[in-house]
């Protein structure tokens, strides 16, 4: 199946999905690699074509805490987009993950030249943001506050 048909991709129209994938380079990261650091530059971001990827994030005193678990079509990074450049989160990969990986500088400039593909792209990041925030407070919820504060709301 298609990466393009769902996913970031699937949500972005026809014209912004094929000029995004003009930037885009095919990469491997084997089982276990480290993809960027928590707080690192955030100068790329990747399409996950196959395979998982953790996001996690450093809990002082604790070990690093998965709060969600990136699979085919999604988008992995977000911060490249938002001044400062630096990564909010961690990310591992499970098992080999092949992506599409796109360098971020030439994509911010692209969207300064074309202010369509601006738009549909920052909405699409948006909307990626909104559901891994939503993703990190459930899962830190889940794990360090008082029973049922994690769970949705009645």
């Amino acid at each position: 199946m298609s990466v393009a048909r769902y996913g970031f991709l699937g949500a972005l129209a026809p014209p912004h999905r094929e000029r995004l994938l003009a930037f885009a380079r095919e990469v491997r990261f084997p089982a276990e690699t480290r993809v960027f650091e928590e707080a690192g530059p955030a100068d790329r971001f990747w399409l996950v074509r196959s395979g998982l990827v953790a996001l996690d994030i450093h809990v002082p005193g604790r070990r690093a805490t998965v709060v969600e678990t990136l699979g085919q079509g999604e988008l992995l990074g977000w911060s490249w987009l938002f001044e400062p450049y630096r990564w909010h989160l961690g990310a591992r990969c499970h098992a080999g993950v092949t992506a599409y990986e796109f360098d971020a500088e030439p994509i911010r400039a692209a969207c300064e030249e074309d202010t369509d593909f601006g738009l549909a792209l920052t909405h699409g990041v948006a909307e990626v943001i909104a559901r891994r925030l939503k993703a990190t407070r459930t899962r830190l919820l889940d794990l360090y506050g008082p029973p049922g504060s994690g769970g949705a709301t009645p």
